[in-house]
């Protein structure tokens, strides 16, 4: 037990980006904790300032390489509001497609690379290659195959190429979904496979009441669009965003802080189901109620196991797609629209793998961006992760700093921050000289 602390990790271990860990305890009693981000501010909201309306998807689909689909359709649906276009059905449910498998291709990377070493007792994934070869070969599988349904219908695994303002460049023939659907069953094997070994796994026993946000829908398990839901008890229309969702700056961090109903909330998966748990596909359900859990959870480490939930939930539904839409068949005429140039606003709302994404934009008279706004899943978890951190400390005072240490890295880890993509402010003092 160590009465005074005072811990850094600089940078924090297997996360995306650059973030800091500051702990200093005196007598046992916090007196600084925060999680510092130190990354330069990316300017993108500015970048697309004068931009035409065929531009900011594959802009902004450069904010992050995990994360570059959920950036592209939010573009995508911000502009489309904007210019008041319908996409068809046919446009509609190959966007999910594609989403469907960013999401899973990042939850395998977080689950099985980055969170698993944490509750295996290793460093790194490297030593699961000789202990648990298994799941390293399925993780791999899985990444795989979602990377390949990206590219299929994406044109490309990262920064998809395909998608455009009205629809697709190019779609995918009856042989690629075909193809598709048979690699998404045999990952049902693979998927019981995983389920055993998390099992296993001993999750840290910590709860912390919170506001969990997404967007929710009544006719699906909502993670392409939606209206925004809090389990405080409000939903809006992603347009209203700004009613209810503020950000601040903080001195110690390039990425802003977020509040709502409280002084911070959550986003991601745990926040996704415990808003939206009955519309998972009845597979999802069962491998979550496999580990004991139910609705609402508060155990913000139980956010590693409901991203492995919603990988089974996209694997079934994507299937489901894919299903009617051979059932109605594809049509190359219905594959893009022509689109005039107006002013206006949109804004659009899709559920990255790490939470609520949103980019808000508003056009002049020739299509052209005259003003941009971005709020990025893990900026929006900033604040909520550091009032998680203050909890646990405090719960766990009594053990040794090294699993003090541990414990707060695993929760941060938890969250499956994206922190590169999360740096949009910066402080500028000028000088007279």
């Amino acid at each position: 037990m160590a009465v005074n602390m005072n811990i850094e990790v600089t940078p924090l271990p297997r996360v995306e980006g650059h973030g800091d860990l500051v702990l200093d305890v005196k007598n046992k009693k916090i007196e600084k904790l925060q999680f510092r981000i130190p990354e330069s501010p990316r300017f993108f909201e500015a970048m697309l300032v004068g931009k035409k309306f065929t531009e900011p998807s594959h802009i902004t689909s450069r904010i992050c390489g995990i994360c570059s689909v959920a950036h592209t359709f939010s573009s995508l649906q911000a502009t489309e509001e904007a210019l008041g276009i319908k996409l068809t059905e046919q446009t509609i449910k190959l966007r999910k497609l594609i989403n469907h498998h960013e999401c899973t291709q990042s939850h395998c990377l977080h689950v099985y690379f980055l969170a698993a070493p944490d509750f295996l007792g290793v460093g790194s994934v490297i030593p699961l290659i000789k202990t648990h070869p298994e799941v390293v070969n399925i993780a791999i599988k899985i990444k795989k195959i979602a990377n390949d349904i990206v590219r299929i219908i994406g044109g490309r695994a990262v920064h998809p190429i395909t998608t455009v303002v009205g629809g697709f460049t190019r779609i995918p023939s009856e042989e690629d979904l075909l193809k598709i659907r048979e690699m998404l069953l045999s990952l049902y094997t693979d998927l019981e496979t995983s389920l055993k070994v998390l099992k296993t796994l001993k999750i840290p026993d910590f709860e912390r009441e919170t506001e969990y946000l997404s967007i929710t829908s009544s006719e699906e398990y909502a993670l392409y669009s939606g209206d925004i839901k809090s389990t405080d008890g409000w939903l809006i229309k992603p347009h209203d965003y700004l009613t209810k969702i503020k950000e601040t700056v903080v001195q110690h961090s390039t990425g802003k802080h977020c509040r709502a109903s409280r002084d911070s909330y959550m986003v991601g998966s745990l926040a996704r189901i415990n808003n939206n748990y009955s519309q998972l596909s009845d597979n999802a359900k069962t491998y979550w109620e496999e580990f004991g859990l139910s609705v609402p959870c508060y155990n913000t480490f139980i956010n590693n196991i409901a991203q492995f939930v919603e990988i089974v939930h996209c694997v079934d539904d994507s299937i489901k797609l894919i299903d009617e839409l051979l059932e109605s068949g594809l049509d190359e005429s219905k594959s893009v629209q022509q689109v005039q140039p107006k002013a206006g606003r949109g804004v659009g709302a899709v559920e990255a793998p790490r939470g609520l994404l949103i980019h808000d934009y508003t056009y002049d008279n020739d299509g052209r961006i005259v003003k941009a706004n971005l709020i990025i899943p893990t900026n929006m978890n900033y604040a909520n992760v550091e009032n998680d951190l203050a909890k646990l400390v405090s719960e766990i005072i009594e053990q040794s700093e090294d699993d003090i240490r541990l414990a707060c890295e695993m929760l941060i880890r938890a969250y499956d921050p994206c922190i590169s993509c999360s740096t949009h402010m910066l402080n500028i003092e000028l000088i007279n000289k």
